[in-house]
């Protein structure tokens, strides 16, 4: 060694200079906002929320006025309901495009089987619910079984569905007044503090907060997770995926005939033609409530605040006169900005 010349300094392990730079990361404004919204993904469709009902609120006096809250509330409870269904795939990285179908192919036996085939209303209302889950198992089957992406599986049963839905109810509409009243209970309403609020909506929160603590409280909602977020990490920890994904599936197929059940009491039919756009209104909640599409993240009660965004965004705009086909750009940009928020979210997660 030459006299006088330092000897090389060491080089930092690889795992000092990744928490390093963590540290530094989170001590920036936009690295402690990352980590909050990583840590809550309600907090920023809440936020949304608040803002868009106050901004409105003031825009109109119409808008708070119980008579419209109503409104709001009941044209929510079938995408809110949807959304529990679509939650659960998202989560596990998947996505539903069937969801409609499925909700619409549901309330049409249900109907169907009251009136042209005089079966009760409950053993009508229970075999509806046998669709939904028949329709899950069959995505669920396709998906974990014969290894199809569920983009594709759901595009196609989509179709599927559809055209059984048509050929059952050969395109007729059964009125609400041939139906047993059990059919159209969800469409009950009562009044609290002035907002008339349907046995629908109550149906569509009981919904929620089961799911809600299925995910948060047992161990299939962390299984859920798990597989969300890695399927090989999961199955190397010992969780049966394969069986992860067919119980989400068909638990998704079992809301999705409930939300049939809430679109026959909300409009007092049953019609094949119902819910055309129940599938994209399904995904937009649940993106726009926080739930990355990527998977592993994401509470449901975010989904039921994306869908009322949607619906106050909705209302608000036709009380201030906007066209209807701006207020869908609006909601399409809404989208876009989830996420993209979500996409920020796991870049500085990463």
């Amino acid at each position: 060694m030459i006299s006088g010349t330092a000897p090389p300094a060491a080089a930092a392990p690889a795992g000092d200079t990744h928490v390093a730079q963590d540290f530094l990361r989170h001590q920036t404004v936009g690295g402690r906002i990352q980590s909050v919204l990583h840590r809550h993904p309600a907090l920023s469709p809440a936020v949304v929320l608040v803002l868009s009902i106050v901004v409105f609120g003031v825009l109109n006096d119409r808008f708070l006025r119980p008579e419209n809250l109503s409104l709001v509330t009941q044209q929510v409870a079938v995408v809110g309901a949807l959304a529990v269904g679509q939650t659960l795939i998202i989560l596990t990285a998947g996505i539903d495009l069937s969801v409609g179908a499925v909700m619409v192919l549901g309330s049409m036996v249900m109907a169907q089987t009251a009136t042209a085939n005089g079966v009760p209303g409950v053993l009508a209302l229970g075999l509806g619910l046998v669709v939904g889950l028949a329709a899950g198992a069959v995505n669920g089957f396709l998906v974990t079984k014969v290894k199809l992406p569920p983009f594709i599986v759901t595009l196609g049963t989509l179709n599927v569905f559809l055209a059984l839905t048509l050929l059952y109810s050969r395109g007729a509409t059964v009125r609400g007044a041939d139906l047993p009243a059990i059919l159209t209970w969800t469409g009950q309403a009562f009044n609290v503090g002035g907002v008339r609020i349907t046995a629908g909506v109550l149906l569509m929160l009981a919904l929620y907060a089961v799911i809600a603590y299925a995910l948060g409280r047992t161990a299939w909602g962390r299984h859920v997770y798990a597989v969300g977020d890695d399927k090989e990490a999961a199955s190397l920890a010992g969780i049966k995926v394969g069986r992860v994904l067919m119980s989400v599936y068909v638990t998704a197929g079992a809301a999705f005939a409930l939300a049939g059940w809430i679109l026959v009491g909300r409009i007092n039919a049953a019609s094949p033609n119902a819910g055309a756009d129940a599938n994209l209104d399904s995904i937009t909640a649940v993106v726009i409530g926080g739930t990355s599409l990527f998977g592993g993240r994401g509470i449901v009660w975010g989904s039921l605040l994306g869908a009322l965004i949607v619906g106050v965004f909705r209302n608000g705009l036709s009380l201030a006169g906007v066209d209807q086909l701006y207020q869908t750009l609006t909601v399409g940009l809404l989208v876009i900005v989830a996420v993209s928020v979500d996409q920020w979210i796991r870049k500085g997660r990463a």
